[in-house]
């Protein structure tokens, strides 16, 4: 019997999809169909055939609106040396909001940076980046969220009155002894911290309170306990042949996803000389992006959590002679997955998500007993990420209601928002002498502080960061401050008394701290110089490894761990969105508009829940709950591989006083997430709720009826593969077989352009979807088109279910414009606006197209996309390209297309061009990898793949070669120059786990 896929529950049932608007119905139909439509029942009098002429011809004029938009310059009088008009300039530098990481690479256009990506020297992130990385660039030219300039009490002020009143009353709090509390977010910048020593030796009552809304302290607390260590490992995926998760999306959101994601990558690779690709268990509540690309996944209650983790410390200790506990029983039968972690000592790796210092403790010792340390975890280059301790934050409110606090500063922190118990910090401000915020654009803190001093936005900032010890980067401006803002450091000096400037600190803490760890270069103007242009100084650092373990910190867990835990009928599991992460991000329309990889729903959060749960409930999709005691009211989400007695939801939405995206969009749930113990708690037991009868309509861009039995998604296990290279790709030899056309086949001399998707390494993440709307100045169109299908992308993350709906397989296919030898979309445009280069490019001829969209009728794999309206400098689409400010970020080499006309991928031809001009320049022959679209850049696993496919040696040219290797819809001879390896999973002896 043929495996079935599908996209929603709908289809897999067979069941209908709402209309989702009345303007939908029109969304199939051509220009000419509207036209024929207002004639088609008028007499063909004079009068009313000058009429539809006036009204019809004006219409076609306005929808295809090929004339370009009125762009003005203004003359360099002056031109900066380094400044060639129409030459980008790049730049190393440092991307970290708080919380994420990645080494940079900053792409300046006139001035403008307008592309962010990853820098391929850094051994952190190898040139990868992330979605919210990707973005990050569209938050400079937030003009309608940014602070322009400092405020007092509301009012617009100068930075000399500003130090002069805040400078007064720092003497004034530190002379009555009350504390100075800088509270931020992790600091990862060593010269920072020596600002902040300054600032402290200036006000000795200064106290640096770390707080992390997404609090990963238990691992921190778990180590300071066994080893005596408060830090969090380093993870080395890339050395695992058995990874275990329990609720850490390492692929999505936990700790360093970005890097996690192309270690994991690399062990999942198949070539010639590797037969063999790691195992992955996960154990979670919420299907996240690890557990989509997981071999066994199993869906548990937080609550069970515990006896699953303890049974499982029981399976190994048993194995290894050593010290079991009594544990609770549990469902999950766990012998399976201790056998794979047993079979893989040294090469195996557990890791946790769960904000429990218990549990943290027995999964250090199942990989202490494992032999991981030294190998799979380091402790020698310990992350620096997240540093915040749960109990300091919950301290600092206590000393403020107690009057303790007499100054506070927020510094990339919004308790106002994050903190569960917000009023307690907000409403105690008030009474203070002094409440200062740093931030960059406003927030909910931000607008209870008297005193807003405004952060730098960090591309106009210096800074320098160590996310790893021994690890270094710079941060460097790319632009100069657009607004009236001043860096947090030059603010701390200042108020210090101190002459320095902070760029002037930051180089003196690299001459004093760094230059003698090298010896490469002999002064250090050259270290200096060097370290800035590469981005990153990484010298090496000794191994280190676990020698024991402090036995009794891990019976007191254990007997915590085995202790009852009455698991309640429905718990709330709260859970960080890919896009927004912790809220940070929100006013960013490209991030609030990505498709959440697992639901596809954008513009909103929602109550996900399981489809065995909605049955019996009797809830459907966009039904609206109410939570009795919790007064949440919230729109249901059906989500296959929720577990079952759960309902999960995303936090980060739900804003106030931060912009015009994230004002009033979603709910915010961290009001739920109070401290456990000391430590903050992601879920929560809930009595009561019901569907109060009103429907909200949720934005997806999920379609369904996409394979329609077509081997779309083609899959097979690692024992099948390793048996028969093209298991599972079995179709594409036939295809193969029946290869013949009566067309005259292309002939490419030159260049043949194609691109390869490895789908083992492809986990979904969308970096590709943003980072290609950064380079493509792909517009945003909001919820309301979103919901009628119209969204823009030039790029999805296709994603299919298979099996059990309550525990589904998930399957992630990007696609994009497939760039076919024989593209059906050629032939059907009456304007040749569509045709096709030399080098395989299917092309869009912008200024010929008049909307008839016969060729998106006419491509089956449905990735145009067509520009219903004019999205640039109209109110309508209030969102990036509708200011100057905010059209700073678009790409000069890429056309702004006016409303009308057909869009979609183009390869990033721009960036063909400019590799080909310049190995012209240089006289030299184009090197294979070096033409990168964007979603290739941007990938963090490497996945995709891009090259000449006449060139025999390529990458490009050898993934074509491989056995897995296939192209979509093979059988309708469109000869795509997209291909994708089929996906193996590791399933055999586990499967059922």
């Amino acid at each position: 019997m043929e495996k079935k896929y599908w996209k929603s529950l709908e289809e897999r049932n067979g069941l209908p999809v709402e209309n989702p608007g009345k303007m939908d119905e029109d969304a199939s139909r051509s220009l000419l169909e509207l036209i024929n439509e207002e004639i088609a029942d008028k007499p063909s009098s004079r009068r009313n055939f000058l009429k539809f002429a006036g009204f019809s011809f004006a219409t076609v004029a306005i929808a295809t609106s090929c004339k370009n938009p009125v762009n003005t310059a203004i003359p360099m009088l002056n031109k900066p040396e380094e400044v060639t008009p129409g030459m980008a300039n790049y730049y190393a530098s440092t991307y970290f909001d708080g919380q994420d990481y990645s080494s940079i690479l900053v792409k300046v256009r006139d001035g403008r940076p307008i592309k962010v990506d990853g820098n391929d020297l850094s051994s952190f992130n190898h040139g990868g980046s992330s979605a919210r990385v990707q973005g990050s660039v569209l938050s400079l030219y937030d003009d309608g969220g940014r602070f322009k300039a400092p405020m007092i009490g509301g009012l617009e002020t100068t930075w000399n009155m500003m130090d002069l009143e805040v400078g007064k009353k720092l003497t004034e709090v530190a002379a009555s002894g009350k504390q100075i509390v800088l509270l931020a977010s992790t600091i990862i910048s060593p010269s920072t911290r020596k600002v902040i020593a300054e600032f402290t030796a200036k006000y000795p009552t200064t106290k640096l309170v770390t707080f992390d809304p997404v609090s990963s302290s238990a691992i921190r607390q778990a180590h300071q306990e066994l080893a005596g260590q408060a830090v969090i490992p380093d993870y080395h995926f890339e050395n695992a042949d058995v990874v275990v998760s329990f609720g850490a999306d390492f692929l999505g959101t936990w700790l360093s996803p970005v890097e996690f994601s192309r270690r994991w990558a690399t062990t999942r690779r198949l070539t010639e000389e590797k037969k063999n690709i790691s195992k992955l268990f996960v154990v979670e509540s919420c299907m996240s992006l690890t557990g989509a690309n997981a071999d066994v996944r199993l869906a548990v209650k937080p609550s069970q959590q515990a006896a699953v983790i303890l049974n499982l410390y029981n399976e190994i200790a048993a194995a290894n002679g050593g010290k079991t506990f009594t544990a609770p029983k549990t469902s999950v039968d766990v012998k399976k997955m201790a056998t794979a972690l047993l079979a893989a000592k040294g090469k195996s790796l557990v890791v946790n998500g769960i904000n429990d210092p218990a549990l943290q403790i027995i999964t250090h010792a199942i990989n202490f007993m494992l032999g991981n340390y030294g190998t799979t975890l380091d402790l020698g280059s310990t992350l620096n990420l997240r540093q915040g301790m749960d109990q300091e934050m919950e301290t600092f409110v206590q000393d403020l209601e107690a009057g303790n606090v007499g100054a506070v500063m927020f510094y990339q922190s919004n308790p106002g928002y994050t903190y569960a118990e917000s009023a307690r910090i907000l409403q105690n401000l008030k009474r203070i002498p002094l409440a200062v915020s740093f931030a960059t654009a406003q927030d909910e803190t931000s607008k209870a502080c008297h005193y807003v001093c405004p952060d730098h936005h960090f591309l106009e900032s210096w800074n320098d960061a160590e996310p790893k010890n021994g690890m270094y980067t710079l941060q460097q401006p790319t632009i100069r401050n657009i607004f009236n803002t001043r860096q947090v450091q030059d603010s701390l000096l200042k108020w210090s008394g101190s002459t320095s400037d902070y760029y002037t600190s930051l180089r003196k803490t690299w001459e004093t701290d760094f230059f003698g760890k090298q010896s490469k270069y002999g002064s250090f103007n050259d270290f200096w110089n060097h370290s800035l242009q590469d981005g990153v100084f990484e010298p090496q650092l000794p191994e280190w490894s676990l020698a024991s373990l402090n036995l009794a910190a891990l019976d007191t867990a254990a007997v915590k761990a085995g202790s009852a835990t009455v698991s309640a009928d429905t718990e709330l599991v709260f859970y960080e969105n890919i896009a927004l992460g912790n809220g940070s991000h929100s006013n960013n329309p490209w991030l609030m508009e990505m498709p959440d990889p697992i639901s596809k729903v954008c513009w909103d959060n929602f109550a996900a829940m399981s489809p065995k749960m909605a049955e019996k409930l009797g809830i459907a999709t966009g039904d609206v709950l109410y939570f009795e005691n919790e007064k949440l009211e919230i729109p249901a989400f059906v989500q296959p591989g929720q577990a079952d007695g759960t309902i999960g939801i995303a936090y980060g939405y739900g804003r106030s006083n931060t912009g015009k995206v994230a004002d009033g969009t979603g709910i915010n749930v961290y009001p739920y997430m109070k401290a456990v113990g000391g430590f903050r708690a992601f879920s929560l037991a809930v009595k009561e709720f019901r569907a109060i009868g009103n429907t909200y309509q949720l934005a997806t861009t999920q379609m369904h009826h996409s394979m329609e039995g077509r081997p779309i998604v083609r899959e097979t296990t690692l024992e099948e593969w390793q048996k028969k290279p093209a298991a599972g790709n079995e179709l594409h030899e036939e295809a193969a077989k029946n290869n013949f056309t009566l067309y005259k086949e292309y002939e490419f001399a030159g260049h043949h352009w194609g691109m390869g998707i490895d789908l083992n390494a492809c986990t979904g993440c969308s970096a590709c979807v943003i980072g290609c709307q950064a380079e493509n100045n792909v517009a945003v169109v909001g919820k309301e088109q979103v919901a009628m299908t119209r969204i823009m992308h030039w790029i999805r993350i296709d994603r299919y279910y298979s099996e059990d709906p309550e525990n589904p397989s998930v399957y992630f296919q990007p696609l994009m414009c497939q760039h076919c030898d024989n593209a059906p979309c050629e032939n059907v445009c009456p304007v040749s606006a569509t045709n096709h280069s030399n080098e395989g490019l299917n092309q869009m001829a912008y200024n010929r197209c008049i909307g008839t969209k016969y060729c998106i009728n006419n491509c089956p794999y449905k990735v145009r996309r067509f520009n219903w309206f004019r999205y640039a400098t109209n109110d309508a689409f209030d969102y990036n390209q509708n200011s100057d400010l905010g059209r700073m970020v678009l790409n000069p080499d890429v056309t702004v297309r006016e409303r009308g006309v057909v869009e979609k991928c183009s390869f990033c031809v721009q960036r063909i061009q400019e590799k080909k001009l310049l190995a012209k320049a240089e006289n030299r022959m184009l090197q294979d990898g070096e033409i990168l679209p964007a979603c290739a850049q941007a990938c963090p696993s490497g996945a995709i793949i891009f090259g000449d496919l006449n060139d025999p040696e390529s990458r490009i040219s050898k993934l074509y070669k491989n056995e897995r290797n296939y192209h979509l819809l093979e059988e309708i001879h469109t000869l795509p120059s997209v291909g994708y390896l089929t996906k193996v999973r590791n399933r055999e002896g586990g499967a059922e786990a």
